[in-house]
């Protein structure tokens, strides 16, 4: 039994590793020793190797639940490093943010003080805001819409927070979620963007071709013209045309402009002017979209 085993302390000065330290390693289920007749804890020579991966992988900042992933085989090497990178990012992300608030809080005047720790106090961090924009838009992208168009729309829609967000971007961030919890703009971007979803075959198309619609128009959003009509407007209303099966025609714009009245509400361009500070677009896809429902309101006029 000794001749091909080590002892405790044997293993500690091969490894490098504490007695103390081996014996909670023991405990945990990382080692599993065998006992001599005195009770003592013997391990065999692959425990070496073991316990010098195991000292490694701690080196590294892995949790021993993802250590005993690694040495049972449950989880790969590169797996288990890449979910620990993930953690640290997700982590030094939440403070980047964390220490941008506490900044924009500092910076207020006194007098706007109270109402700015107000509102940022009600955001826990970036990631939970984003999920909050995220459960306002999903349901615009459901009902067979490809997966890679509805992670567009949300990309869109619902930004993510940059990862060094400055004191002015975490002030925008945070009054877009109070926007999206506003029951009535969700309630109108229902009644507006759900709208004859089921009877639409290919809203894949439809997604496809109202962006392209957009990107007609961006060099007059970025340059401050004023909403009218146009080649952008003509494929923006062609586009929704088509995917009803119909024809442009002075009927069926205002048919649609009725229809998208809710998507010109003032709430909803502030989100999408504190989505553009966010972004650092000079005209993002949202403003894009409401100047061409102006120029709809404008052809109706």
């Amino acid at each position: 039994m000794t001749e091909d085993t080590l002892g405790i302390g044997d293993l500690a000065r091969r490894t490098g590793v504490p007695v103390r330290t081996i014996r909670f390693y023991c405990d945990e289920g990382l080692l599993e020793p065998a006992r001599s007749v005195g009770g003592h804890r013997r391990f065999d020579f692959g425990a070496v190797d073991r316990l010098v991966l195991v000292r490694r992988l701690r080196g590294l900042g892995l949790g021993l639940r993802s250590i005993t992933g690694v040495l049972t085989g449950a989880r790969s090497l590169s797996d288990a490093v890449a979910f620990e990178r993930a953690a640290l990012d997700r982590e030094m992300a939440t403070l980047a943010w964390r220490r941008s608030v506490l900044r924009a809080v500092e910076e207020a005047s006194p007098a706007d003080r109270a109402t700015r720790l107000e509102l940022l106090s009600a955001v826990e961090d970036g990631f939970s805001a984003h999920e909050a924009l995220v459960r306002l838009w999903h349901p615009m992208a459901a009902g067979g819409v490809p997966a890679d168009t509805v992670r567009m729309f949300l990309d869109i829609s619902a930004p993510r927070p940059p990862e060094q967000p400055t004191t002015a971007q975490v002030v925008a961030y945070a009054e877009l979620v109070l926007l999206a919890a506003d029951r009535d703009l969700a309630t109108g971007l229902r009644e507006s963007t759900l709208v004859d979803h089921d009877s639409i075959p290919d809203l894949a198309a439809l997604h496809a071709e109202v962006a392209a619609a957009c990107e007609l128009a961006f060099p007059q959003v970025a340059a401050g013209a004023r909403p009218a009509p146009g080649a952008a407007l003509d494929r923006f209303v062609a586009a929704h045309a088509a995917s009803l099966g119909t024809g442009d025609s002075p009927e069926f714009r205002r048919a649609l402009n009725h229809r998208t009245a809710a998507d010109r509400n003032p709430r909803l361009r502030r989100y999408w002017h504190l989505a553009g500070e966010i972004t650092g677009e000079a005209a993002p896809m949202g403003v894009t979209h409401t100047w061409l429902l102006d120029a709809l309101d404008c052809s109706v006029a």
